[in-house]
C-alpha cells in the first residue's frame, strides 16, 4: 500500500471506529493542522487547548508570532509563553503586558522590572497587580516603612502585614510589630513578644483570639507571675482545660468564674470535678446548679436527696436527666426501677400527677401510675391509660373514678364504665352501677321501663359475680328481686289504667300498703298517679286526701313535679279548700333524694282538714 493511499485510508479508519483522539494527533503529525483544530473543536474537546498549544509552539518555530501568540491565548498559556517568546523584544512585551490588562502578566512584568532595579516601575505595575505582599516588601526595601504601613493597614492582607511586622521587629518597634502581626493573625508571634516585653493587656486579648494551645500559654504565663489570677483561670476554660481552671479557681476563690466553668462542664468531665462544684454551689445554696451536675456526674440518688431535703421542684427536664435508659450499665434493673419509683414519689408530693404518672409507668408500676393519674382528674388520659395497660384492678380504677363524674350526661362515659368493669371481671360493681342507673332513670326522667331493664341487667350481673360473701351477695339479689317486682306492678298498673283504670288504682293502692315500696317507687309518683284520676272522675275529696298524703312526704315545691297545676287547682275547686297554702309555683326538675330537714317544715305546716 503506498504513502498516499495511507494518508487517505488512515482518516477514514479512525472517524469509523470515533477515534479522534488519534485521527487529531495524526493530523498533527502530517502538519494538517487546521483539520486537526477541526477535530478537536468538534469530537476531542479533551485535547483542544493542547492542540491550540502545539499549533502555537509549531507556529512560533516557523516565525508567525502573531498566530503563535494568538494560540497561545487560546491554549491559556499566553501568561508564560508569550513573555518567553518576546523575551527578546522588550519593547514588543511591554506593549502586550499593558494591552492584556492581566493582573498575573502585570506581576511578572512588575518582578522583571525589580530584577533590572526600576523599582518606581515595580511598583506602579504591584499596585495595578493588587500584588499588596511585593508592594510593602519594595517599600521597606526602599526604606518607605510608613508607606508601606498605610497599604498593611487599608488592605489587610496577612502577608503584607506579617513581612512589616518582622521589619518593626527587626527595629524593636514592638508595638507596631504586635499590631501588624494580629493583622496577620500570626498570634503566636504576637503572643511572644507581648510576653517577652510584659505587654500583659493585649496578651489577654490576643490569647482570647488564639489558639488554645496559645491560650494554655499564656494562661501559664499569668500563673507564673502570680499576678491576675482571674484572667489564667478564664485562658485555661477557655481553651478546654477546666480542670485546670476548677483547680486554679478554687485555690483563688474565684466564685464568679467557678460558675461560668460548671456551665460548660457536661457528662465528659471528671466525675470528681462535678462533684467537687455541685458541693461548692450547695455551700453557696445555688441547689438547682448543684443538681444539674449531680445528674451531670450521674449521681442520680444525691441528686434526688437535694432534690427532696431543698424542696426543689422536679422539672419533666430534670426527671428525664434521672432516668436512666434499660441499657445502662451504670445501674441494676432493681436500682432502676427503684430510683424510678422514688423520683415519682416526689412528683407526687409535689402535685406533678401527670410526670408521676409517667415514671411509674416506666418503672413498671402501672397501679400506681393510674392512682397518680387518677389525681390529675384527666379523663380523657385516664379512659387512654386503663384501655391500654389492661389491667384488671385498673380497669376497675378508671371505672370506679368514671362514675364521679356527671356520667347521666355523657353517654360516652356511662359507656365507658360498663366497658371497664366488665373487662374487670368487677360484675359485682357492674350490677352497682346498673342499680344507679335505674334510680336516676326514675328520679330524673320518670321512666320506669328503662329502670326496669337496668335493674335486669344488675340482677345479671350480680347473679354470675363471685363474691367474697355469698350470703351479702344473696341479700343483694333479694334486694334487686324485690326492687324489679314492685317496679313491674307499677308498670303494670299504668299500662292497664286506659283499659282498666279500677285494677289500675287498685294496684297502686296495694303498692301503698308494701311495707318497703319507697325503695325504688317514689311515693309522689303513686301519689300523682292516684291524685290525677280521682280528679278526672270528679272525686274531689279522694283526690285531696292523697294530695294532703303527698304535701306530708313531699316538700311543697316539688308537687307539680308528680301533679299539673290544673289538677291542683281542679281538686281545691271541688272540694272548696282554699288553695293559697298548697298551690307552688312552676316547678324544675329534681331528684327523689328529698332534703329532710325541709320535710320536717313541711310536715309542720301542712295539716289535715
Amino acid at each position: 500500500m503506498t504513502a498516499v493511499n495511507c494518508q487517505w485510508l488512515t482518516p477514514r479508519l479512525y472517524k469509523a471506529c470515533k477515534r479522534y483522539d488519534l485521527l487529531n494527533k495524526f493530523y498533527q503529525a502530517s502538519n494538517q493542522w487546521q483539520k486537526a483544530i477541526e477535530t478537536a473543536e468538534a469530537h476531542d474537546r479533551v485535547h483542544l487547548r493542547t492542540t491550540y498549544y502545539s499549533y502555537a509552539k509549531y507556529l512560533e518555530a516557523t516565525g508567525e508570532q502573531s498566530l503563535a501568540l494568538t494560540h497561545y491565548e487560546k491554549s491559556d498559556t499566553h501568561r508564560f509563553e508569550i513573555p518567553r517568546m518576546l523575551s527578546e523584544d522588550l519593547q514588543a512585551l511591554e506593549n502586550y503586558v499593558n494591552k492584556m490588562k492581566d493582573k498575573s502578566l502585570w506581576k511578572w512584568w512588575a518582578q522583571y522590572l525589580e530584577s533590572q532595579s526600576e523599582m518606581e516601575s515595580a511598583l506602579k505595575y504591584y499596585a495595578l497587580a493588587q500584588d499588596y505582599f511585593s508592594l510593602v516588601r519594595v517599600h521597606c526595601f526602599q526604606g518607605n516603612v510608613q508607606k508601606a504601613a498605610e497599604i498593611a493597614n487599608e488592605t489587610g492582607n496577612w502577608a503584607a502585614s506579617y513581612h512589616l511586622a518582622r521589619q518593626y521587629e527587626s527595629q524593636d518597634e514592638i508595638k507596631q510589630a504586635v499590631h501588624f502581626y494580629t493583622r496577620a493573625q500570626a498570634f503566636n508571634n504576637a503572643i511572644r513578644l507581648c510576653k517577652e516585653h510584659n505587654l500583659d493587656d493585649q496578651l489577654m486579648n490576643l490569647a482570647l483570639l488564639s489558639s488554645p494551645e496559645d491560650m494554655i500559654e499564656a494562661a501559664c504565663y499569668y500563673e507564673e507571675k502570680g499576678e491576675q489570677m482571674d484572667r489564667a483561670v478564664m485562658l485555661y476554660h477557655k481553651a478546654g482545660h477546666f480542670s485546670k481552671a476548677l483547680e486554679l479557681a478554687f485555690a483563688t476563690q474565684q466564685f464568679g468564674a467557678l460558675q461560668l466553668i460548671a456551665e460548660d462542664l457536661d457528662e465528659s468531665s471528671d466525675p470528681a470535678l462535678l462533684a467537687r462544684c455541685s458541693d461548692f454551689f450547695i455551700e453557696h445554696a445555688q441547689y438547682e446548679k448543684a443538681m444539674e451536675l449531680l445528674l451531670t456526674a450521674k449521681k442520680y440518688h444525691e441528686a434526688l436527696q437535694l432534690c427532696l431535703k431543698q424542696n426543689l421542684t422536679i422539672t419533666e427536664e430534670m426527671a428525664e436527666k434521672m432516668t436512666v435508659s434499660k441499657d445502662s450499665k451504670d445501674l441494676s434493673e432493681e436500682s432502676r426501677r427503684e430510683l424510678l419509683e422514688q423520683i415519682a414519689n416526689c412528683c407526687m408530693r409535689q402535685g406533678n400527677y401527670h410526670l408521676a404518672t409517667k415514671k411509674y409507668t416506666q418503672a413498671g408500676n402501672k397501679l400506681k401510675a393510674m392512682r397518680a393519674l387518677l389525681k390529675s382528674g384527666d379523663t380523657e388520659k385516664i379512659v387512654f391509660f386503663a384501655g391500654v395497660s389492661r389491667q384488671r384492678e385498673i380497669f376497675i380504677m378508671a371505672a370506679n373514678y368514671l362514675q364521679s363524674l356527671d356520667w347521666r350526661k355523657d353517654p360516652e362515659i356511662m359507656k365507658n364504665i360498663i366497658s371497664f368493669y366488665t373487662k374487670g371481671r368487677a360484675l359485682d360493681l357492674l350490677a352497682g352501677f346498673y342499680d344507679a342507673c335505674a334510680q336516676v332513670e326514675i328520679d330524673e326522667y320518670q321512666n320506669y321501663e328503662k329502670a326496669q331493664g337496668a335493674l335486669t341487667e344488675a340482677y345479671k350481673c350480680l347473679s354470675k359475680a363471685k363474691t367474697r360473701s355469698p350470703l351479702e351477695q344473696e341479700s343483694k339479689l333479694a334486694q334487686l328481686q324485690s326492687k324489679l317486682t314492685l317496679i313491674k306492678r307499677f308498670i303494670h298498673a299504668r299500662r292497664v289504667y286506659s283499659e282498666d283504670p279500677k285494677e289500675a288504682v287498685r294496684q297502686c293502692e296495694l303498692l301503698l300498703a308494701e311495707q318497703d315500696y319507697d325503695t325504688i317507687i317514689r311515693h309522689g309518683d303513686i301519689l300523682g298517679f292516684l291524685v290525677e284520676h280521682h280528679a278526672q272522675v270528679e272525686e274531689f275529696h279522694m283526690a285531696y286526701r292523697y294530695l294532703a298524703e303527698m304535701q306530708k312526704r313531699i316538700p311543697p315545691t316539688n308537687l307539680s313535679y308528680y301533679v299539673t297545676q290544673q289538677t291542683l287547682e281542679a281538686v281545691h275547686r271541688g272540694t272548696g279548700i282554699p288553695v293559697s297554702r298548697t298551690l307552688v309555683p312552676q316547678p324544675v326538675l329534681h331528684s327523689s333524694m328529698e332534703n329532710k330537714e325541709m320535710e320536717e317544715e313541711v310536715a309542720d305546716e301542712v295539716e289535715e282538714p
